[in-house]
C-alpha cells in the first residue's frame, strides 16, 4: 500500500504581486533634440547612446502592458519585464562607456544585453542587439550611421536572433525582426532621414505583428498579439521618439542597477600575496546633480586629485553625471573632494584586506569533480535542493528569470571542475547556454523544464559517476517525471475547451492549461486525476507560501485514497505564484 509523508522545511511568507498597467505615453519635453524641419541623415554615438536610454524607458514604462499579452505557456506574463531587465543591463553598460565613440558604445551595448538577458524573450533581445552592433561597429563613417547602415544591422540583428533559437517559432518576436529587418532595407533605399525611416520600419512591424494571432492559434484564443513582436516595437518607438526630442529621458536611478566597475572580488583575487595591497578600501560612487560651476575641466582635476589619493582610478561622465571607482586609504578624502563637483550617491566601501583573506581562504578547497547549480524559488523547495547536494540554488523562476551572468557567476562559485546546470524552465535554459561563454567553467546544460525535473536528478546524481554517465541518467529522470503546477490567470483567455477569467484558479501540465476549478486545492486533485498513469509509484505535492500545510494535507489525503497503491509525499515549497507544484513518477 502507499503511504503519505509530510516533509517540514522552512518557508518564508513574503507576497508578491502582479499588476498591469496600460501602455504609456510619451510626454513631449521642453528639450527639442531634433530639428524637425530638417532631415537627419545621420546619428553620431553621443545621439545612439541617448536614444537606446530613451528606448528603455519606454519600455520600462509599458512592461507591465507587454506582460499582459504574455501567454505563454500560461498567462503569468513576465515578457515585458524580461525585456526590460535585458535592455537595463545593456544601457547600464553603456552608462559606464565615458565617450560616445561608436565602436565603445556598440560593444558595450551588447555585452550588457548578453550580461543581463533573462528568460527566452531577453536572450533572443540580446541577440538582436548582439548582430545589430556588430554592424554599426564595423560600418559606420567617422562616427556617424546611416539608414543604410541601420537596415544591414537590423538584418544582421534578424540573421542572430533565429540562429540563437534551435527551433525558431513563426509568430513571435522572431518574425517581427525579420520582417522589420527585409522592410528596413528598402525602405533605407529610398530615404536617408532617419525620422521617415523609423517611422515606416515601425509602421511595418505593426503590420506583421498585427497578423501574429494567424501564426499562433494560441494568440487568436486570448487575443492579443505576440507580447516579445509588442516589445520590440516598444524599444523603436522609444529610439523614435528620443530622436525627435518627444520622450522624457530619466537616468538609470534604481538600487539594482547592474553593477558597471569590476567586482571587487575578482580584482583581489588576482592578489596572491595580502602585502601587494598597498590601498586597502575599495570605493565607489557616483556624482549627481552637477553643480552649475562645475565644468569638464573640474571632472579631469578632481580625476587627478583621486590619483594622488590611491589607484585603479575610474572617473567618467559629463556634466550630468560622474561614476567613480578608486582604490584608496582614504575614501573620506575622495567623497570630500567629490562633494565639491555635485551631490554624492550610492557609495560602496569593501575593504579588500578583509576579502583577500576571504577569498585565500576559500582557494584551499580543492575542486571535486562534478558539481550542480540548478534555479528555483520558494525557501523550502530551495532547502531540498541544497540538502540533496546541489552546491548553489540561483533564486528564480517563471516571472523571475536569472541572466546569464547570474547563472555564470554562480558556476564559477562551485568548486568543481564541471558544473551541471539545471535550469528548471524553459524560459532560462538560452540563457543558461549563454553562461557558458560568461565563464572559465565545464558547463554541462541539462535542459530540465521544471523544479520537480531538477530535484528528481539531483536524487539520481552520483558522484562516482562519469560526467557522461550522470548525463545520461538525468535525461533519462527527466522522462520519467511528469510535471504539474497549481496558479492563477492574471487576464482572459480561452485554452483548448477551457474559457479562463482574469483570477480563476489554474492548472497546468508541462505544455498548457489542462484544468481549472474554483478553489487551488479542487484543481489539484483534478491534475491528479488527469496525468497520472498506472505505471506511476510517487506523487510528491510541493505546497506554497499562500497555501496552509492542513490544506495541503487534505489534498494528499484524497489522492491517496484514489490511487492506494502511490506513495503520497508533501513537502513545504514556500514557492509563490503557484499554490501548488507536483511531481508524478
Amino acid at each position: 500500500m502507499g503511504k503519505t509523508t509530510v516533509k517540514k522545511t522552512t518557508t518564508n511568507t513574503k507576497s508578491s504581486a502582479k499588476t498591469t498597467s496600460k501602455a504609456t505615453k510619451t510626454t513631449k519635453t521642453a528639450t527639442t533634440v531634433a530639428d524637425e524641419k530638417k532631415p537627419i541623415v545621420t546619428i553620431s554615438g553621443g545621439m545612439l547612446k541617448r536614444m537606446f536610454l530613451g528606448a528603455y524607458n519606454l519600455l520600462d514604462k509599458n512592461k507591465e502592458y507587454i506582460n499582459s499579452m504574455n501567454v505563454f505557456p500560461v498567462p503569468d506574463g513576465d515578457t515585458g519585464l524580461n525585456m526590460s531587465l535585458t535592455f537595463r543591463s545593456a544601457v547600464a553598460e553603456v552608462e559606464n562607456v565615458g565617450s560616445t565613440n561608436i565602436v565603445e558604445l556598440t560593444e558595450g551595448i551588447a555585452r550588457g544585453a548578453l550580461k543581463g538577458a533573462r528568460g527566452n524573450s531577453g536572450v533572443i533581445t540580446s541577440q538582436i542587439l548582439k548582430g545589430m552592433m556588430s554592424v554599426i561597429g564595423k560600418n559606420h563613417t567617422n562616427g556617424q550611421i546611416t539608414t543604410r547602415v541601420f537596415a544591414a544591422a537590423m538584418t544582421e540583428g534578424a540573421r542572430t536572433a533565429y540562429a540563437a533559437v534551435t527551433v525558431p517559432k513563426e509568430g513571435t518576436i522572431l518574425t517581427v525582426i525579420r520582417v522589420m529587418a527585409e522592410e528596413s532595407e528598402k525602405i533605407a533605399r529610398s530615404t536617408s532621414d532617419f525620422v521617415t525611416y523609423l517611422q515606416k520600419v515601425i509602421d511595418a512591424g505593426e503590420v506583421i505583428l498585427a497578423k501574429t494571432p494567424d501564426m499562433l492559434p494560441v494568440l487568436k484564443k486570448a487575443g492579443v498579439v505576440d507580447s516579445g513582436g509588442r516589445g520590440l516595437i516598444t524599444i523603436f518607438m522609444g529610439l523614435l521618439a528620443t530622436l525627435e526630442g518627444n520622450l522624457e529621458i530619466k537616468e538609470l536611478k534604481n538600487e539594482n542597477d547592474t553593477q558597471v566597475f569590476r567586482d571587487t572580488a575578482d580584482e583581489v583575487a588576482e592578489i596572491e600575496d595580502i602585502s601587494q595591497i598597498e590601498f586597502a578600501y575599495c570605493t565607489e560612487f557616483f556624482v549627481v546633480n552637477i553643480k552649475k560651476t562645475t565644468t569638464m575641466a573640474s571632472i579631469d582635476k578632481f580625476r587627478m586629485r583621486l590619483m594622488e589619493l590611491g589607484d585603479s582610478v575610474i572617473c567618467v561622465g559629463d556634466l550630468t553625471m560622474v561614476k567613480v571607482h578608486v582604490h584608496t586609504n582614504t575614501p573620506n578624502l575622495a567623497l570630500g573632494a567629490a562633494l565639491e563637483l555635485g551631490e554624492i550617491t550610492k557609495i560602496k566601501i569593501e575593504n579588500m584586506l578583509e576579502q583577500n583573506r576571504e577569498l585565500r581562504n576559500n582557494r584551499n578547497i580543492p575542486d571535486k569533480e562534478q558539481g550542480m547549480v540548478q534555479v528555483a524559488t520558494g525557501e523550502g523547495i530551495c532547502n531540498l535542493l541544497r540538502d540533496l547536494g546541489v552546491d548553489f540554488v540561483i533564486k528564480g523562476g517563471q516571472t523571475s528569470n536569472p541572466s546569464a551572468e547570474e547563472i555564470a557567476t554562480a558556476c564559477d562559485r562551485v568548486h568543481a571542475k564541471t558544473v551541471f546546470v539545471f535550469p528548471n524552465n524553459k524560459n532560462i535554459t538560452l540563457a543558461a547556454m549563454n553562461a557558458q561563454s560568461l565563464t572559465k567553467k565545464n558547463i554541462v546544460i541539462i535542459p530540465t523544464k521544471s523544479v520537480c525535473e531538477g530535484i528528481s536528478a539531483a536524487i539520481a546524481f552520483s558522484p562516482e559517476s562519469s560526467v557522461e554517465e550522470n548525463t545520461q541518467t538525468f535525461l533519462q529522470t527527466m522522462e520519467n517525471v511528469v510535471s504539474a503546477s497549481v496558479t492563477y490567470a492574471v487576464r482572459d483567455t480561452k485554452m483548448d475547451n477551457l474559457d479562463i477569467k482574469k483570477g480563476d484558479t489554474i492548472g497546468l501540465d508541462e505544455k498548457a492549461i489542462i484544468a481549472k476549478g474554483k478553489n487551488p486545492n479542487e484543481v489539484a486533485i483534478k491534475l491528479c486525476e488527469i496525468l497520472y498513469k498506472d505505471t506511476m509509484g510517487s506523487i510528491t505535492i510541493y505546497f506554497g507560501e499562500d497555501v496552509k500545510e492542513s490544506d495541503a494535507q487534505t489534498v494528499a489525503e484524497k489522492i491517496q485514497n484514489k490511487f492506494p497503491m502511490v506513495d503520497v509525499t508533501v513537502v513545504d515549497g514556500g514557492q509563490n505564484i503557484y499554490y501548488y507544484v507536483i511531481a508524478l513518477e
